[in-house]
């Protein structure tokens, strides 16, 4: 048995989210839609590599210009 283990203990965090989300339960849908909105799209292969070919290089010191 590991000596950690605390058969029926809920930290507050845990609660608090329980009767958050039993109080709102539309709640989580939203939260789905708000995270489609901002990060769950399909990305471009072609146009990410092409990104990443125009890149230029950064100098070690970036306010020494190239000719000193």
């Amino acid at each position: 048995m590991n000596i950690f283990y605390r058969p029926k203990y809920e930290s507050e965090i845990t609660q608090f989210i329980k009767e958050l989300k039993a109080k709102n339960p539309g709640m989580e849908e939203r939260q789905r839609q708000g995270r489609s909105l901002l990060w769950d799209k399909t990305v471009d292969r072609a146009a990410w590599s092409e990104f990443r070919a125009a890149e230029v290089a950064q100098q070690p010191y970036v306010y020494q210009s190239a000719g000193e």
